[in-house]
């Protein structure tokens, strides 16, 4: 999978994904992770990017035609890359790349709150390319031209896109085969099925007078697996109450969440 990212800052955003598991993926070529730089397509010398509004206001505003040629640049090069790969898998190369148009994610406040059903749908694709915005913004008429999907990480105003751009591309990252040393990992954990993750426990089995629980040492994977979904259930009702609305749950999940959200604890059998 192939992350782009356009930035003022691209040390910032290589220095952070090239470590640990996101870091490793790249090395092993299960990704990969270019920044370019919006400066480099600055028109004038010394490489500013940004204006004063029209209609005036405070702070500045990035300019249209940097970010558009920044992007005009980036599209000639997914396409030229495609072309290739059709060339060498003996297919004819389709220079025009109409078959689908690269995603363009543009981290803004405005845009739909980023969670794990996006992530998954994100991580489908081949190519993801991340506009970071800084200052007041970016000129609203490039991004009519080449945004594709407005994506915010949380209601909070950062000082410009490079952190949620990491934060997507480390969620997504994790979805794609191999990177994680157990893809199961994945699979079941926070957010699955609309659900917290269930409690974990490792060595020693007690901690300062805290013992692991006794299912999990019991041997039995069906009580087991049965008293983690129990676990998520509860937890989930006890402090992300929200997510219950599209979890599916049976009938007795479903007492259970209730009985934990009005008296705070699950009524035993």
């Amino acid at each position: 999978m192939n992350f782009y990212i356009m930035t003022l800052f691209p040390e910032m955003v290589m220095d952070g994904l090239n470590t640990s598991i996101i870091g490793r993926a790249v090395n092993k070529g299960l990704l990969s992770i270019e920044a370019l730089n919006i400066r480099d397509y600055a028109f004038n010398k010394h490489h500013s990017v940004d204006d004063y509004p029209y209609g005036g206001g405070a702070g500045m505003l990035m300019q249209a035609e940097p970010v558009y040629q920044c992007y005009d640049a980036l599209a000639r090069q997914i396409r030229e890359r495609k072309a290739g790969e059709e060339e060498r898998a003996g297919e004819q190369p389709d220079m025009a790349c109409g078959k689908k148009r690269t995603r363009v994610i543009y981290l803004s406040p405005q845009g739909k709150t980023f969670n794990q059903s996006m992530a998954e749908e994100f991580a489908q694709e081949e190519d993801l390319v991340f506009l970071c915005g800084h200052y007041e913004g970016i000129d609203e008429r490039v991004l009519e031209e080449i945004v594709t999907d407005y994506v915010s990480i949380g209601d909070y105003v950062l000082t410009g896109g490079e952190l949620p751009a990491m934060i997507m591309i480390d969620a997504i990252s994790r979805l794609v085969p191999g990177v994680l040393h157990n893809d199961v990992s994945a699979e079941f954990e926070s957010f699955q099925d609309n659900l917290l993750e269930y409690p974990q426990y490792s060595r020693p089995e007690v901690w300062h007078d805290k013992k692991v629980p006794e299912i999990l040492m019991s041997g039995h994977h069906a009580n087991i697996e049965k008293w983690r979904r129990e676990q998520s259930v509860i937890r989930t009702a006890k402090n992300r109450p929200d997510l219950l609305e599209k979890a599916e749950l049976t009938e007795k999940e479903k007492k259970l969440a209730k009985e934990i959200q009005r008296d705070g604890q699950p009524v035993t059998e």
